[in-house]
């Protein structure tokens, strides 16, 4: 019998899909997305930021649903995304080991999104990431507009593969590609791909597909088949940048399931339950699907 290759889907409805939203879904909500998530077969859940929340309202709680869903289930991965040593202070008070910290290898994206240049905001990455890893945190290091930006046009691999090693230096363990802008296509990605796992043979390249112009699925069926096996996903496709103007939502997870089964890999997601979900949020939100 041919084992079927194996795709880990990191859901992010708990934190990109839901930080836009006007509505502020309380503690009890988040928790049961949570529980919707795991009776899915979720293994892998991404449940909020540690930033202020002036910032982002919608994050305000991530610490007390941290602490109410710790335990749940131990075949979870439970990650965050924290910006600064605060958010990396909070983040492991309440007991995470594993976090996602992310910046742009686009200049003018950077400013508008961390308020400092790609640069300055890249070393001070590499210092987060420095930190988590001599705490016991595992880190993953996020490479925003990695196929472009909608200021700058397209982005110099070399910048995309040098930020990656550099992170990988650090102590990052895997590095996940965003296209933040949603500008890649699919001949975009292939070129991508190989230029970073070839330069980092040892760790894991994964990827956060946005649908702006289309090409999220399409994009994903060819990071696969250049071999990346972990991809970013939102239930119904929520979320999105707020700092790029028409970024469009994420790929669906339910999509994302379907596309891998008909590529003959496995992501362990039980689509119609994810559909299930996505209804319910979408109701929460007064907004037709």
């Amino acid at each position: 019998m041919k084992c079927l290759t194996q795709v880990l889907l990191e859901d992010e409805t708990l934190r990109d899909g839901l930080q836009a939203e006007q509505k502020i879904f309380s503690l009890e909500e988040k928790i049961f997305i949570y529980q919707k998530l795991l009776e899915a077969g979720v293994r892998r859940v991404q449940v909020g930021s540690f930033v202020h929340p002036r910032i982002v309202p919608q994050m305000a709680e991530t610490a007390e649903f941290v602490r109410a869903i710790h335990g749940l289930d131990d075949n979870c991965l439970l990650t965050a995304l924290v910006l600064n040593a605060k958010g990396l202070e909070r983040a492991m008070e309440c007991g995470l080991t594993h976090l996602t910290m992310s910046v742009s290898v686009s200049d003018s994206h950077s400013r508008k999104n961390a308020g400092v240049s790609s640069e300055i905001a890249c070393r001070a990455m590499e210092e987060l990431i420095r930190s988590a890893c001599h705490n016991g945190i595992t880190v993953r290091a996020g490479i925003q507009c990695a196929f472009g930006c909608t200021d700058e046009g397209p982005v110099h691999k070399k910048s995309v593969v040098d930020t990656a090693v550099s992170f990988s230096e650090a102590g990052a363990i895997e590095i996940n590609l965003a296209d933040t802008a949603g500008m890649a296509q699919p001949e975009d990605v292939r070129a991508l791909i190989p230029l970073v796992k070839n330069k980092l043979p040892d760790l894991s390249v994964s990827m956060h597909a946005h649908d702006t112009s289309g090409f999220g699925l399409a994009n994903m069926q060819a990071a696969y088949e250049a071999g990346v096996r972990i991809f970013d996903t939102t239930t119904g496709g929520l979320g999105g940048c707020p700092f790029v103007q028409n970024a469009g939502g994420n790929v669906a997870t339910e999509d994302a399931v379907e596309l891998f089964d008909s590529l003959g890999a496995q992501t362990g997601v039980d689509q119609q339950k994810i559909r299930s979900l996505t209804t319910w949020i979408y109701r929460n939100l007064g907004r037709n699907m």
